[in-house]
């Protein structure tokens, strides 16, 4: 999937627990020149002081003429650029307070949730800003297809096909190296059915073969591991990582299991330790 690479960004990092909303409070009427409000459920000072927080950053971003700026959706575990759009004040602000990606809609002067029509909503986990605050990067986790056609993102065009007069394939996404992998394996099983002119490649002899698979994933293993014992160079240790890189591959092709849920459960023990997570293990076996 396509990734974006930021440099410079600065975070937004909201606790899970924090709940912001808007409010016609007192504080809000008073306040008419406050293109929006954000009051918190308490009173507490960390609360009042993030909510200032929140609102010197809304005006910290460098809105254009008309008060929108680029937002853009990207998948947490895939890193795949899900849409674009365009966000304001308001739609910033409840972004971070219902962790839904909110856009504002130029056609229809209103903002609007992405998902409140299908349900495929994407998930806020974090916001970036760029280096020079005028674009925004929501970084989430869609719960369904984010394009209106129904593909997974809007961005699965190819300049370079058209150029080459290639045929335009409508579920082509703009993969990123891991998934470019794991889309052409994929597309080996799915030639399995099909009559073999010749020799099969090695993808599909380790597609019909377990015990051939297994043991290649065993054996490159533990030849990574011999990078580390018998101190070879970095180059090495690279190169025997995308032997266990591909045939693991192969493996989750079998199973039917995706590298991004592989990711999503990587994703899900960052805020564990090793120790606690080994042990929830043994209790859900």
């Amino acid at each position: 999937m396509a990734v974006s690479y930021v440099h410079y960004v600065q975070p937004l990092r909201f606790s899970s627990k924090t709940r912001l909303f808007f409010s016609d409070s007192s504080r809000c009427r008073e306040d008419r020149r406050k293109s929006n409000c954000l009051v918190f459920a308490s009173a507490r000072k960390s609360d009042i002081s993030l909510q200032s927080k929140v609102e010197d950053l809304l005006d910290s971003v460098k809105w254009d003429g008309k008060g929108l700026a680029v937002a853009i959706a990207q998948n947490v575990d895939t890193g795949a650029i899900l849409m674009q759009g365009f966000a304001n004040k308001d739609a910033l602000a409840t972004t971070i307070s219902s962790r839904k990606a909110t856009f504002y809609s130029r056609s229809r002067s209103s903002l609007w949730t992405k998902g409140e029509t299908s349900k495929n909503f994407i998930n806020v986990h974090d916001i970036f800003l760029d280096c020079d605050r005028d674009s925004i990067i929501y970084l989430g986790k869609p719960d369904g297809p984010t394009c209106h056609t129904g593909s997974e993102t809007c961005y699965y065009t190819s300049i370079f096909d058209h150029l080459k007069d290639q045929e335009v394939e409508g579920n082509r996404l703009a993969l990123t190296t891991l998934y470019s992998l794991e889309s052409t394996i994929s597309q080996r099983k799915a030639e399995l059915a099909a009559p073999e002119n010749g020799k099969p490649s090695w993808t599909k002899r380790l597609l019909l073969d377990d015990n051939l698979l297994c043991s290649k994933i065993r054996e490159e293993a533990d030849e990574l591991c011999r990078t580390l014992e018998e101190n070879e160079d970095k180059s090495r240790t690279a190169s025997e990582m995308a032997d266990v890189l591909y045939h693991a591959i192969v493996l989750l092709t079998l199973k039917n299991v995706k590298a991004e849920e592989v990711l999503e459960v990587l994703r899900q023990r960052f805020s564990k330790s090793g120790i606690e997570e080994k042990r929830s293990r043994k209790l859900q076996n």
